[in-house]
């Protein structure tokens, strides 16, 4: 049994959950992307853990790249205006892109990127969603084409999920006790 941070109320995803998802979505992109030189884009800084782990997943030839995003709202929901605050550093046009995301609300802010990228003329570009937050009443503006798991509308925290810049290392996905966000 895990270990759980006291300011986290219970597990949704365990160590063990997190590998069987990477490994199942790493098998799936490798067969997708056979005989390809697919480029992963992680959106920092969230996604990095998931990156690196998926990343070894994949069987076939691959390259990386990262970019930095602020999206501004009011500190808990992205209201979809974003700013690039670091770009590519690979060109992408003519190339297959997979955008590694950690966490998908509301979809508004990856909804941009992938407008941003799609001007740049990959192509092919897709989405690898570790997580899918189920919102009721509301469906993401983005659908991943990978999708590792579905978890409540609550605030997520651990494998590179945090809440002002704590919780990251957590080895599990958990559900962050309201009193310590202030809902």
């Amino acid at each position: 049994m895990e270990r759980i941070h006291p300011d986290v109320d219970r597990i949704v995803l365990s160590e063990e959950d997190i590998k069987g998802i990477v490994s199942r979505m790493g098998a799936d992109i490798t067969r997708d992307y056979e005989g390809k030189n697919p480029l992963l884009i992680a959106v920092l800084r969230g996604a990095v853990v998931f990156m690196g782990d998926v990343m070894r997943a994949i069987d076939c030839e691959l390259g990386i790249d990262f970019m930095a995003v602020s999206s501004y709202g009011d500190g808990a929901k992205s209201s979809g205006v974003v700013r690039i605050v670091k770009d590519l550093d690979t060109k992408i046009e003519g190339r297959d892109v997979l955008i590694i995301e950690d966490i998908l609300d509301s979809g508004l802010t990856l909804s941009y990127l992938m407008k941003n990228l799609s001007s740049r003329k990959p192509a092919s570009l897709e989405v690898a969603a570790f997580l899918v937050k189920d919102v009721e009443g509301q469906r993401p503006a983005v659908k991943p084409r990978y999708v590792g798991a579905h978890v409540p509308d609550e605030f997520i925290v651990g494998y590179g999920l945090d809440f002002a810049e704590r919780y990251r290392n957590l080895p599990y996905i958990g559900i962050l006790k309201p009193e310590v966000y202030g809902k």
